[in-house]
């Protein structure tokens, strides 16, 4: 269960510094996606549903799950937080924040409580024939970890389209775009808002949104670990 043991870090944080984005071997089973995508009907499990429609996100679904947080996603957040910590208080530190992460997610989340935001944010989003996902930040109040990651969930045999989007604006410059498809199993680590990059006076920063392309046919299952939560 939640493979994160696999994960070079060197390597995620060598290509998160590069490119802004990494990506891992599958750190959920086959048997475990499955299981986790089962669990879409049951409402008694999410505290939310959003159709993406109704505010003008794009076309599809996600539920946000309630407390307890299923297993296999607690033991993703909680394992995968404590690396990206380290990550995340050096990309403070290049940009001139003296910002330090706790060490473990337990601290970091009694933070976010003294701040107000209690609501668990790990979430499922579904995507049908036609689906995408408008680029966006999940911002959720002031309390925000550098870092999000997506577990997909669906095979890619099960459609096609539904490219995972990372769009860079970088000061006085035309953006810069992603489109990355991974296995079903597989996750990709992101910044939520900005990130450090190095150029010939120093580190500056650029933002970062992220979305998925139109879903061209089948239907697409991932699951969001944000480590801050919400209001």
């Amino acid at each position: 269960m939640a493979q994160t043991r696999e994960i070079n870090w060197d390597q995620v944080e060598r290509d998160l510094d590069e490119k802004g984005y990494a990506t891992t071997g599958p750190v959920l089973k086959q048997d475990e996606c499955r299981k986790l995508i089962s669990h879409y009907p049951e409402d008694q499990r999410f505290r939310s549903r959003i159709i993406m429609e109704r505010f003008r996100f794009g076309s599809g679904e996600y539920k946000y799950f309630s407390n307890p947080l299923p297993e296999i996603v607690q033991k993703l957040r909680t394992n995968l937080y404590s690396p990206l910590a380290k990550i995340a208080t050096h990309w403070k530190k290049l940009l001139g924040d003296t910002t330090i992460y706790p060490e473990t997610l337990k601290q970091y989340l009694e933070t976010c409580h003294r701040k107000g935001q209690t609501k668990p944010t790990p979430l499922m989003l579904k995507y049908q024939s036609g689906g995408y996902n408008c680029l966006h930040q999940d911002l959720y109040g002031e309390m925000v970890f550098p870092f999000q990651c997506t577990v997909f969930l669906s095979a890619t045999s099960e459609y096609s389209g539904g490219e995972f989007l990372l769009v860079e604006q970088r000061p006085r410059a035309q953006s810069r775009g992603e489109a990355i498809l991974c296995e079903q199993g597989e996750m990709i680590i992101f910044p939520v808002r900005d990130r450090p990059v190095h150029g010939t006076r120093g580190y500056y920063r650029t933002n970062m949104r992220h979305g998925v392309s139109t879903i061209r046919s089948g239907e697409r299952f991932t699951l969001g670990i944000i480590f801050h939560d919400a209001r």
